[in-house]
């Protein structure tokens, strides 16, 4: 188990229908097991709920396991099937999101500008090596499908004489049904260090 994680969290998801949860995300259940079977960002992860366990299928990924793991937690218990909106909203136009997403909750976005602030070719490779689709925003764009009904938007602005670069994450309007404030940043969180 990882140390963000209440085993609460675990118990949570036993509890849930695991048709119910299978059909709602897409994920796969191993009735004889236990187990979930997820895939998450292009890699597959085995959620074990009664080993309070999460473990990725190949060994080489790299993420902040514990900010991961906790949206994948709350992704299989909640997720709801519903279109898309295909409106683009950044983390203040979610409700709530002026007061949360500041301080110690500021979304982690200056690391990417500080690494791509002027390297618009690293920022290509990165988002590409990802699998991210090009969006017609900003200096250059992409979108991730992170999860069925989860998209995320990584942008990026060059800096100039005048301005410094900027990147910033915007999210489909719909992440205000899907997730918790604590979760959009435990997930913001991994998309700026996988990136």
């Amino acid at each position: 188990m990882t140390q963000l994680i209440d085993k609460i969290l675990f118990r949570d998801l036993l509890s849930c229908d695991s048709e119910d949860v299978t059909k709602r995300t897409g994920a796969l259940y191993d009735k004889k097991k236990g187990h979930y079977s997820i895939k998450i960002w292009g890699n597959f992860y085995d959620v074990m709920p009664e080993q309070y366990l999460i473990k990725p299928r190949e060994q080489k990924v790299d993420t902040y396991r514990d900010y991961l793991y906790l949206f994948m937690l709350h992704y299989l218990m909640k997720v709801k099937q519903i279109p898309l909106s295909g409106q683009w909203i950044s983390e203040k136009d979610i409700p709530g999101g002026v007061g949360f997403f500041r301080g110690p909750h500021t979304l982690p976005t200056e690391i990417l500008a500080q690494v791509f602030g002027n390297d618009l070719s690293g920022f290509l490779v990165a988002g590409e090596r990802l699998g991210g689709k090009s969006l017609p925003m900003a200096d250059a764009a992409f979108s991730f499908d992170i999860a069925p009904q989860i998209p995320v938007a990584v942008l990026l602005w060059l800096g100039d004489e005048e301005f410094g670069s900027q990147v910033k994450l915007l999210f489909d309007k719909t992440i205000e049904q899907q997730l918790p404030l604590d979760i959009i940043y435990a997930l913001a969180v991994e998309v700026c260090h996988a990136f």
